[in-house]
């Protein structure tokens, strides 16, 4: 049962490992990235989400993890003079500005902010229907005004 959990990293190696040591491995978070421009870094993974087992999180909890990785990601490749927001897929619901984030165990992730006519909005999103692209758009307000980095409040979030 183990070996199905593994993934081709362990597979690969000449390491033997006991099987508890391939069992806990397999439910340690693994990433994975390669982008065409060699300068885009991945985020790493905070050392408190490797902390707790996957298997030990509801689904909400681990994508809402996942997603402060991505939105963190993208951010660091924006210029000052753009946020990030995120398109709906599979409908013409249009764009959402993030300005916040949550999640409800076992499996709701739910997202707040606005759209681009600055209208409230609040997406609540079962984990299985799950599926977002991150768009940059330009900053709101004030052009001396630093741009909302929401990620990284995210990422604090997750080492309280």
């Amino acid at each position: 049962m183990a070996a199905n959990n593994l993934n081709w990293r362990d597979l690969m190696t000449n390491d033997i490992k006991t099987t508890a040591e391939a069992i806990e491995a397999a439910a340690l978070p693994h990433r994975e990235e390669i982008h065409a421009d060699p300068d885009v870094k991945a985020v790493d993974v905070p050392e408190q989400m490797a902390q707790q087992p996957v298997t030990q999180k509801s689904d909400a909890q681990w994508a809402y993890e996942r997603l402060i990785l991505y939105i963190q990601n993208f951010e660091k490749q924006l210029d000052s003079e753009h946020e990030v927001a995120m398109g709906f897929t599979g409908g013409d619901a249009g764009v959402l500005r993030i300005e916040g984030m949550g999640y409800f165990d076992p499996d709701i992730v739910t997202f707040y902010g606005s759209d681009t006519s600055g209208i409230k909005t609040q997406l609540v999103q079962h984990v299985s229907q799950l599926n977002v692209m991150f768009r940059a758009l330009p900053k709101q307000g004030d052009a001396e005004v630093e741009p909302n980095r929401i990620g990284f409040r995210l990422a604090e979030a997750l080492k309280k």
